[in-house]
């Protein structure tokens, strides 16, 4: 599929150098990293955006995530793989992106409360809000997934 914008200046003057101010202050946030790229792979998943599920799919992997998680990602419920935080963040970033009834029940955010300083959800907030608006740039503008691979770990290649 082709990208429906094909001016880059466009593309990045208008849409990706605000998007990436955000996403960069936010690498230096409250909340710790692997837990951004779960959320940012979960959130991607619920939007069904190629071009972001890709990507981060290769960041779990690079920064070290056990391939069965990512796989199970979204179903996390099903599991008891994540933790306790992993599971209020994934169950936060799930209720915003989808806003069921157009609210955040205060269970959910009672649970979230239980994980997360208030700054912490602030900061987890942000990060939803983030890579929501990165998956519509991506989906309305048609841009493509970047194929990658990742080296097989010699402990799996001697099995």
């Amino acid at each position: 599929m082709a990208s429906r914008i094909t001016d880059d200046n466009v593309l990045r003057e208008k849409l990706h150098q605000p998007m990436f101010r955000l996403s960069t202050a936010l690498q230096n946030s409250s909340v710790e990293g692997h837990l951004r790229n779960l959320v940012t792979m979960r959130v991607s998943q619920i939007n069904g955006c190629a071009f972001c599920l890709a990507m981060h799919a290769r960041d779990l992997r690079e920064a070290g995530e056990r391939e069965d998680r990512i796989y199970l990602l979204d179903a996390w419920r099903e599991t008891d793989w994540f933790t306790d935080r992993e599971r209020a963040a994934l169950a936060w970033a799930e209720a915003m992106t989808t806003l069921p009834n157009r609210e955040i029940a205060d269970e959910l955010f009672e649970k979230a409360r239980a994980q997360f300083s208030e700054t912490e959800l602030a900061d987890l907030t942000l990060v939803v809000i983030a890579i929501n608006g990165w998956n519509r740039i991506n989906i309305a503008f048609h841009t493509p997934p970047q194929p990658f691979t990742i080296e097989t770990r010699k402990a799996v290649a001697a099995l």
